[in-house]
């Protein structure tokens, strides 16, 4: 195990891989720890050289003393990439780890080399709901938001072929520390990058898992279509986090993206339907 203080903040991280190959940084969703990415690490440690972390108030990493935003987090994640020697690297963010690596792509251009934005949005939800999260996390704890969260997570079918895996992750979620969870649901309350992420240089692959229902595939194409350039592609059978479900899928395309074998700007694929305001507001679930 490897920690660092960045940014006012000590983080956990580990360093896989081949310490000569191109360079990718790994941001977790929301409630999670970067055991996550295990079985892409497994695809892909031979030929890249791969960091993973654990955001704030996650997993070993430590938890803030005060509430913070989504640029504070990308804040940890340059100090982080410091801390290791890298000026620069690929990011590949999951869910709120995607606004981070947003806003390190808008705001630190010249860090990110590409870009992997994976089941996530510009912007997630609405300040009603989050709050409504705030408060039962912070007076009942994470498992008693545990179950709701864990059916948008994972497929139907993951359910119900991997049940002591589901059950892991689940205990992975909910040994998340209240006040952790609680203000990174602060920080995607108040992050909104709808707006900023068309000056985003970086070339960029967008990712949705097409089953995943607390950033369904509509909210994720719209982000992708709001970035020039940006090439989208579904995930057959994938909730939320297609790394656990899908890992080869999504080894697969991100070796051949950061190999430019798939161009940023091919659109390849069918384009999710359009959906109404009330669902692209997010809208139709407190829990995401």
């Amino acid at each position: 195990m490897s920690f660092a203080r960045t940014n006012g903040v000590v983080l956990h991280y580990r360093r896989l891989g081949r310490s000569a190959g191109p360079r990718i940084v790994f941001a977790n969703s929301l409630g999670s720890d970067l055991a996550i990415w295990d079985d892409v690490a497994d695809e892909l440690g031979r030929d890249f050289d791969l960091l993973f972390y654990d955001k704030r108030g996650h997993g070993l990493s430590e938890v803030a003393p005060a509430p913070r935003g989504i640029a504070d987090h990308a804040d940890d994640l340059a100090g982080l990439l410091d801390h290791v020697g890298w000026g620069s690297a690929a990011v590949c963010g999951l869910s709120v780890g995607g606004l981070i690596a947003m806003d390190m792509a808008v705001r630190a251009p010249e860090r990110v080399t590409r870009l992997v934005l994976m089941d996530t949005a510009a912007r997630i939800g609405t300040p009603e709901a989050w709050n409504a999260r705030i408060e039962a996390v912070l007076h009942q704890g994470v498992a008693a938001i545990g179950d709701q969260i864990m059916e948008r997570w994972f497929s139907f079918a993951y359910r119900d072929a991997e049940p002591d895996a589901f059950a892991g992750w689940q205990r992975m979620l909910e040994r998340t520390p209240a006040k952790g969870y609680a203000d990174t649901c602060r920080a995607l309350r108040d992050a909104d990058l709808t707006g900023a992420i068309a000056r985003i240089v970086a070339p960029t692959l967008v990712i949705a898992g097409d089953e995943d229902l607390s950033t369904p595939p509509e909210l994720v194409a719209d982000t992708a279509r709001r970035i020039p350039a940006a090439a989208f592609r579904t995930i057959a059978g994938a909730g939320h986090l297609p790394c656990i479900e899908r890992p080869g899928d999504v080894s697969g395309l991100l070796r051949d993206f950061l190999s430019q074998r798939l161009p940023a700007a091919e659109q390849g694929g069918p384009r999710p339907r359009a959906y109404d305001k009330e669902r692209q507001d997010g809208r139709h679930s407190l829990f995401r």
